[in-house]
């Protein structure tokens, strides 16, 4: 979506495909804010206190592992000293690898926000040596690195304790679906559409949405416009007509309808409620 909505906030290396850094000690709270150009992951091994994701609220409970997509909001607001390491993955880095494994292990923890571990005394040690290697930053660097991001997202989910979310088996095209919706600039209500982008039938990937969620391609679209919906309606100040066309209707009658019938709530209300 064009509209300019929360701050960005770019914490990546202008020349870099792929930085580490330990969690800042002195972040505690932070606002509401996005990263519009790489994928994120935030290791927790010392912390109280909550991450909001979207309007999810995570209950910090370390050892935690927290992955946030281009576009997703998210802020703090902990307590005490948090300890850990924040990894950032931008596309050249994913497009650079040749390791199909490694890509396949992004691909399945991209929509994961949140794993909480059995045990981090593996998983911290390998953070470190991530963090090493990238500060040494020779002509090795890249491929020590990518194989021990592989080693790394191989043992987080071996480690993670089970969520229904994490042992569905999400097929490719159902995984692609979710990344269109993710990038597209307008959302457009029309499975046939996004079928046509994914050079599948309509049918096709109704099927792959039913194995995957359990939900029709139409329920896992009304869902995604819904969460932007709501994102849109909490972090800004745009009137219902500009979110309306943001989210690709034409009428804002329409969009109005559409909100109330999946929430229960017209737009208006739901913003001044401030859920």
């Amino acid at each position: 979506m064009n509209l300019s909505r929360i701050d960005i906030k770019d914490k990546s290396q202008p020349n870099a495909d792929f930085t580490i850094t330990p969690f800042k000690k002195g972040i505690r709270k932070t606002q509401p804010h996005k990263h519009n150009n790489y994928f994120e992951i935030i290791y927790l091994s010392g912390g109280v206190g909550f991450h909001t994701i979207d309007s999810r609220k995570f209950a910090i409970s370390v050892p935690i592992i927290f992955f946030i997509r281009r576009e997703q909001i998210h802020f703090f607001d902990m307590e005490g000293e948090p300890e850990g390491f924040v990894a950032i993955i931008k596309k050249g880095f994913i497009q650079k690898s040749l390791d199909n494994e490694l890509k396949r292990l992004l691909e399945k923890l991209n929509n994961q926000n949140c794993l909480f571990l059995k045990d981090d005394s593996i998983i911290q040690p390998v953070f470190q040596l991530l963090a090493q290697e990238y500060a040494i930053n020779n002509e090795h660097s890249f491929h020590v690195i990518e194989g021990l991001l592989k080693a790394l997202l191989a043992k987080i989910l071996d480690l993670a304790l089970p969520t229904a979310s994490l042992s569905e088996m999400k097929s490719d095209l159902y995984q692609s679906f979710l990344e269109l919706l993710q990038g597209d600039s307008v959302v457009r209500n029309s499975v046939q559409y996004y079928a046509g982008q994914l050079n599948t039938s309509p049918q096709n990937l109704n099927a792959a949405c039913r194995k995957a969620s359990d939900q029709s391609a139409s329920e896992v679209l009304a869902e995604f416009i819904t969460r932007e919906a709501k994102r849109l309606l909490i972090y800004t100040s745009h009137t219902i007509s500009q979110i309306a066309f943001a989210l690709g209707f034409v009428d804002a009658s329409h969009f109005v309808k559409y909100f109330k019938r999946i929430t229960g709530q017209t737009p208006q209300v739901f913003r001044l409620s401030g859920e």
